[in-house]
């Protein structure tokens, strides 16, 4: 079966770090673009970061300069480093696979462009 599972989220204080994986199974994430994406509690999800089959890598004006997006095929899975974090940071954070066909260098921040998702991992920012 095809299966994403996100983990490494928890309870940090302003100004801390946190990685986020993203382990796949089931499938290849090579042939994959890969995006985070979060939602708080009464907000829509929204995209946050994302990284191409081929390592092109885009973010959003909120995280760019913080946070980090990273692959590893090998491991067959996705990371997201993140620093520099805010209480506003706080958020159920998911990762997701978009089939990107010959177009290897895309990736976009458009839920509807991703068909494969986790569980989503709690992030909690506060002191």
């Amino acid at each position: 079966q095809v299966q994403l599972v996100e983990s490494g989220g928890g309870l940090v204080q302003p100004g801390g770090s946190l990685r986020l994986s993203c382990a796949a199974s089931g499938f290849t994430l090579d042939y994959w673009a890969v995006g985070w994406f979060r939602q708080a509690p009464g907000k829509e999800r929204v995209g946050l970061s994302c990284i191409s089959r081929v390592g092109s890598t885009y973010y959003t004006d909120s995280v760019r300069g913080r946070f980090t997006i990273s692959r590893d095929n090998a491991e067959n899975t996705a990371y997201l480093q993140m620093d520099s974090l805010k209480p506003e940071d706080t958020a159920v954070y998911y990762c997701a696979t978009s089939r990107t066909g010959l177009v290897t260098a895309w990736c976009g921040f458009d839920s509807s462009d991703y068909n494969n998702w986790g569980q989503g991992t709690q992030v909690t920012v506060s002191s």
